[in-house]
Parts: C-alpha cells; sequence; structure tokens
C-alpha cells in the first residue's frame, strides 16, 4: 500500500483506491489532521435502512497506523473498535484493505468489471469526531480509462468521469452516499427542477435507457407532487429536501432489493427485467410486450418508486430512535410497519397516479399484497408493531417457521395504511396523503413518534384512531379491508386457492418436490409432513388393492389422487421412507380485487 497520505484539508479524509481487481481489495488510508491522545476509531456492524448486524468488520485486514514516519501501535478493543495512542498534535494515518465480493446493495463489490460500496463498509468512524467536515478522495485505476464514477456526494475538484475529491458535512452524510465505478450507463433529467441521475451497470445490449429514464422521471414528478403540490390548503411542505438526486442500478443475472440514501439509492435487478429496445425480441413472448406491461419491468419500476419515496419518509422523516444512529449495536424502533409499510402502499399507488399502470393493473398488484397477508398465518401470531422490534432477529433471519411466526412489516403496514386511507376517505372527508403531508410540516421533516401520526390523524379525521391503532398496529385483529374496499368501489372475487396454499405448504420443484414450509393448521401439518421432507409419491385406495405413484411436481397429485379425499403421502426425512396420511382438504378461495364503480375508485386512486 502507498504509505503516503494526501493533503488533507478536512479534519477527517479519506482516500480510497482499487488495490486489487482480482483480489477484490479497496486500499483505504484514513488521515485525522487532530487525533486525540488515546483515538479510537470503529467500523460500523450494520448499515440503515436494512436491520440486521452484519459484522462488516469482517472484511478489514492490513490495519496499520503511524505518524510521520514512526510507525503507531492499534490495540483492538472490541470486534469492530481500535484503540492508538498517539500524538495529538500531529496527523495520525490509518491504512488498511477491505475485502469486497458482496453483489447487493448492502456492502461493497470489486472486480474487472464495476465497483460499489457504501460508506459503512469502508470507512472507519473517528470517534469524537462525527461532526467534522469529511473529505473522500476516490482514486481512479490507470489501467481502466472507460471507468465513470456516481455518487450523490459533494464533489470538490474532481477529475475526469468523476474520480477525484468529495466533501461531506460529517460521518453520517459520507456513509449515506454509496459509490458506483465501471462503464456504465447513464442519463439525466430534471423533476421538480431537481437535477436527477440514473446509471445502470450491467446492462445487456437490448436495454432501452431512454424508456426506464422517462417512466422514472414520471415517478420522481409523482412523488415530488405528492409532497409539495398542494400548497393551497398549506398541508405540504414548501419544496423537496435533496439538491440533487442519483439512481445506481445494478442489473444481474437474477436479483433484487434496493437501500435508500438521503439523495441517491442503490438498486438491483434482474436483467430480464429492464425495458428493451424496440424490435428486440423478448425470451418469454413472440410479440413483445410494451415494457410497462411486463410484469418484471413493473416491479422494478415499483422498486424505484418504493425507494425513492423514502427521499422524505425514513430519510427525512423518521423514527424518534434513528435521530442518532449507533453504528456499533442494533438501533431498534416499533415504527418500521409506519416508514417501510406506508411507503410500500404508496410505491404502487404513485406508479397509478404516475399512469404507469391502471386502475386494472393496481388492483392486481394489490391483490397480490392482500393474499400475501391473508397466506400468512403468522399474522395472528405477531402484530406489525411486534415485527419492527423483531427485524435484526426475525425479518432477514426467515426460516421454515417464519411464515407461522412472524408478519411482515412492509405487507402489513402496507395494508394498514390502506385502511387508514379508506377510513379517513370514507368517514372524515380528508386522505392519508393529506396527513403525511401534515405530519412532514409537524415534525419539521425530522425524527417523529407514533403519538405524531395519533395526533395528526385526531386533528385532520376531527376523532381519535387510537382503537385502530391498538388493533391494527399493536394487535393481531384482522383487517376490515372487505368493507372498506367495497365503500371506494373495489369488489372482492374469491377464487379456488392454487394447491401448495390448500394443503398448507410452500414448496419447490427444481429437482422434485422439496417442502420449505408447513403452514400452521394446514393439512399438511396435520399428517405429519415436515419441512425439509422430499415427497416422492403417494398410495391411493384400499391397503389390499392401492396403487402408488411417483410424483415429480405437486400437481402430480391431482392427476393420480382422482376423487379420493384421503391418501398416503410417501416422504424422504434423513434418509427414512415415511408414509402419512393424508386428507386432502375442501377448497380454500384466494382473493382477486375488481373495480365495480369508477366514479369512486377513481376519486382514490387519481387523489394527490
Amino acid at each position: 500500500m502507498n504509505r503516503r497520505p494526501s493533503n488533507a484539508a478536512a479534519a477527517v479524509h479519506y482516500q480510497v483506491g482499487l488495490q486489487s481487481l482480482h483480489a477484490h481489495l479497496f486500499a483505504i488510508t484514513l488521515t485525522i489532521a487532530q487525533p486525540a491522545a488515546l483515538q479510537r476509531v470503529s467500523l460500523p456492524v450494520w448499515i440503515p435502512g436494512s436491520y440486521l448486524v452484519r459484522e462488516f468488520a469482517k472484511n478489514l485486514q492490513h490495519l496499520q497506523a503511524h505518524q510521520g514516519d514512526q510507525a503507531v501501535a492499534l490495540r483492538q478493543v472490541d470486534k469492530c473498535s481500535w484503540e492508538a495512542q498517539c500524538l495529538s498534535n500531529q496527523a495520525l494515518v490509518l491504512q488498511y484493505e477491505i475485502y469486497a465480493l458482496d453483489n447487493s446493495v448492502r456492502t461493497a463489490w470489486l472486480d474487472s468489471a464495476r465497483g460499489f460500496f457504501n460508506g459503512t463498509s469502508l470507512f472507519l468512524r473517528v470517534e469524537g469526531q462525527e461532526a467534522l467536515p469529511h473529505e473522500l478522495t476516490l482514486l481512479a485505476h490507470p489501467d481502466l480509462p472507460d471507468w465513470q464514477l456516481a455518487t450523490g456526494l459533494t464533489p470538490g475538484k474532481t477529475t475526469r468521469k468523476g474520480f477525484g475529491n468529495y466533501l461531506a458535512s460529517g460521518y453520517d452524510e459520507l456513509v449515506d452516499c454509496p459509490v458506483e465505478m465501471g462503464p456504465f450507463w447513464h442519463g439525466a433529467f430534471v423533476a421538480g427542477g431537481i437535477p436527477h441521475r440514473l446509471v445502470v451497470a450491467g446492462a445487456p445490449p437490448t436495454f432501452d435507457g431512454e424508456q426506464l429514464l422517462a417512466d422514472t422521471q414520471r415517478i420522481c414528478e409523482a412523488e415530488i407532487q405528492f409532497w409539495h403540490g398542494a400548497r393551497l390548503n398549506k398541508r405540504a411542505p414548501a419544496k423537496p429536501p435533496h439538491k440533487t438526486y442519483c439512481f445506481m442500478l445494478n442489473a444481474v443475472d437474477d436479483g433484487y432489493g434496493g437501500l435508500e440514501h438521503r439523495n441517491s439509492t442503490a438498486l438491483i435487478c434482474k436483467r430480464q427485467d429492464l425495458p428493451r429496445l424496440s424490435g428486440t425480441a423478448r425470451a418469454s413472448s413472440a410479440n413483445p410486450l410494451p415494457a410497462t406491461k411486463t410484469e418484471g419491468y413493473r416491479t422494478l419500476l415499483g422498486l424505484i418508486s418504493h425507494e425513492y419515496f423514502h427521499t422524505w419518509n425514513v430519510k427525512r422523516l423518521r423514527p424518534a430512535e434513528f435521530t442518532d444512529y449507533d453504528y456499533a449495536r442494533e438501533n431498534y424502533t416499533q415504527l418500521l410497519w409506519f416508514f417501510e409499510g406506508f411507503t410500500s402502499y404508496y410505491d404502487d399507488l404513485l406508479l397509478r397516479r404516475a399512469h404507469l399502470i391502471d386502475d386494472t393493473g393496481y388492483l392486481k398488484l394489490l391483490t397480490k399484497t392482500i393474499n400475501q397477508v391473508l397466506q400468512t398465518p403468522g399474522r395472528a401470531v405477531q402484530s406489525v408493531a411486534q415485527a419492527s422490534m423483531d427485524a435484526w432477529v426475525k425479518y432477514y433471519r426467515p426460516d421454515e417457521n417464519t411464515p407461522n411466526a412472524t408478519v411482515s412489516y412492509y405487507t402489513k403496514g402496507s395494508l394498514v395504511a390502506l385502511c387508514l386511507d379508506l377510513t379517513l376517505r370514507q368517514e372524515c372527508k380528508t386522505s392519508l396523503d393529506i396527513v403525511m403531508r401534515a405530519l412532514w410540516l409537524r415534525c419539521q421533516g425530522g425524527p417523529m413518534t407514533e403519538s405524531d401520526l395519533a395526533a395528526v390523524l385526531e386533528e385532520l379525521a376531527g376523532r381519535s384512531f387510537a382503537a385502530e391503532i391498538a388493533q391494527w398496529v399493536h394487535g393481531t385483529t384482522e383487517l376490515p379491508l372487505q368493507c372498506l374496499l367495497a365503500a371506494q368501489g373495489v369488489k372482492v372475487l374469491e377464487e379456488p386457492a392454487q394447491l401448495a396454499q390448500r394443503l398448507g405448504l410452500r414448496v419447490t420443484e427444481t429437482a422434485g418436490v422439496q417442502i420449505k414450509t408447513v403452514l400452521r393448521g394446514g393439512a399438511a401439518e396435520q399428517a405429519g409432513l415436515a419441512a425439509g421432507d422430499e415427497w416422492l409419491g403417494l398410495e391411493v385406495g384400499p391397503a389390499k388393492s392401492a396403487s402408488a405413484w411417483r410424483i415429480n411436481k405437486l400437481d402430480d397429485l391431482l392427476l393420480y389422487a382422482g376423487s379420493a379425499t384421503k391418501i398416503w403421502v410417501l416422504v424422504a426425512r434423513d434418509k427414512r421412507l415415511l408414509k402419512l396420511p393424508l386428507t386432502l382438504p375442501k377448497a380454500i378461495t384466494t382473493w382477486r380485487l375488481a373495480a365495480h364503480d369508477s366514479q369512486l375508485i377513481g376519486q382514490w386512486l387519481n387523489a394527490t
């Protein structure tokens, strides 16, 4: 590593170089202009927005320190912290490497095709100096002349293609602006007077960048209009909280996700879900559909909508517990149902208001969310407030029992938002839109508590919503979806459920039928089936004349069981062959939403 630090004008200065593309190593030099006599530094254990302790220090290696030409001893204090006993009147320089081979939105990646990192994975925190100005120098690789760089940080003296110096007001801002590097596609637009940039890594030659750029612009305009367009009633914040914005999208063979930041977002999607240039074939159809008509592309637009909405809802308006992040341990809140759930409610709704989907398309997406919740037995076990607290140990660590013991604060939280919105529209001549803007004004675009939401609801609706919050948020009472939807012009139709849902199972069928989950109270649980079983076959008929059949997929059951109501299931468990009695259940239904009053539904879906 280069032992010579850059000239550091800021109190804390980082230099990042591409140490080895093939070994996937970033080289970092940290210069502390005026260290404490016993200076402590630490690497975060988690990244805000993803509520799991991920132990980023596991990727740190070759940490060393010096002042001038003198080495400084470092003492490791715990899993992610070190102390240096040094002179306080001389700059302290630390150098280290970070291994980067996690192709997600949460950590860091480096190879010969692409570089990406979040600051929480690379930057040691200088304890006691977090609020002082921070500076970052990003070095270009001499053998990669076609690489570019994108970040939401404020540029200083940048060089060609984005490499150079960037400034941050403190550590929080520094680590809240990820960096994308490589020969990516890029485009730009202006929405609400704000310059936006979109960069896409890994796109195939068929990628229609102009289509994605135009649709992303429509999303941004709809969301800026949502938060800032209703000035006549003085219930909207005056202007957007960000001066620029950068979307960073990584297209991969198989992947999906996003992570919000203050003026940017990191996204990942399947390449096949990107819009394609006209005249190029879609593998799934001989007659290509318009980009917005494909399910994969709609999912991508929903992700973009979700992460952009977070610019207001969680990055500014945020749980009071997140006023100051503690990067060394879990940061608990009971409000993820609001910040993730309400954002999930608006992500698809704002696609509708941006005219990227129609009423039918929106109701199809809402149907999917409702059925996901109704098909989760854990909704009767865990409230969404509990789910928010348990995110650190449950949501990001799912297992075979997760659907039986937990509920998603994303999906059920979005349905709580739906119920509040439709109740406000039906009873109180107001809406959740107005509540969200009033919350922003009440909390000045900053920390909020559940009592703030309760106060705004009561002020705008003229009555308390304490009972609804107690039942829907802190309890496990079923949500009154059907009656509220009916009052808004939406009919609930019931259709036969798929076979796996009828049986109370979740399976994979890549190599035979493997049981992933046995749902609580279902026919499969009553028969004694267990997660991990391989379902080999079935026997049908009386014992003396039973016929046995091998199955390769779950639907084979219908072929061979015929009209039988009881069968024997043949499974392999830990190399043992078991024969279990299964009583086939009566029909189970799922929901399908359909519009029956276009005027009523229009008042809801078109509202701002």
